[in-house]
């Protein structure tokens, strides 16, 4: 087995084993937690999500617009989960000509947070 160095953005190193010739990817999860603005705006770009998101290998885990707030306070109308076999499928699909176009509705029926986590490494 080699030993693959992956580093993230914050220059934290992490560390997975993999066997020769096998390709490492690192699991991603989109979290989007949106303030509705213009309502039919964002129905709009909601009615064309699917037709996008499907030409990619994202999966949709939660679109939830009455999530249980557990603890503190939270101010958003909708709360989205999304995952990706690594980050530059997230950037195929989210840099794509089609999802850029439609996003154009999200961003003026929607103020959102968007977040990218990044899963664990796997272990040997």
């Amino acid at each position: 087995m080699n030993e693959a160095r992956i580093q993230d953005r914050r220059g934290l190193r992490q560390q997975a084993r993999i066997s020769a010739g096998q390709e490492f990817h690192m699991t991603v999860y989109v979290i989007v937690q949106l303030k509705m603005t213009d309502r039919a705006a964002y129905d709009r770009y909601q009615a064309r999500f699917f037709d996008v998101f499907r030409k990619f290998s994202g999966r949709l885990l939660s679109a939830d617009e009455h999530p249980l707030v557990l603890e503190g306070t939270w101010d958003r109308d909708k709360l989205v989960l999304m995952s990706f076999p690594d980050e530059a499928a997230y950037r195929a699909w989210a840099d794509s000509p089609e999802y850029q176009e439609i996003s154009k509705d999200r961003k003026a029926g929607a103020q959102a947070v968007v977040l990218l986590a990044k899963g664990f490494a796997p272990r040997a």
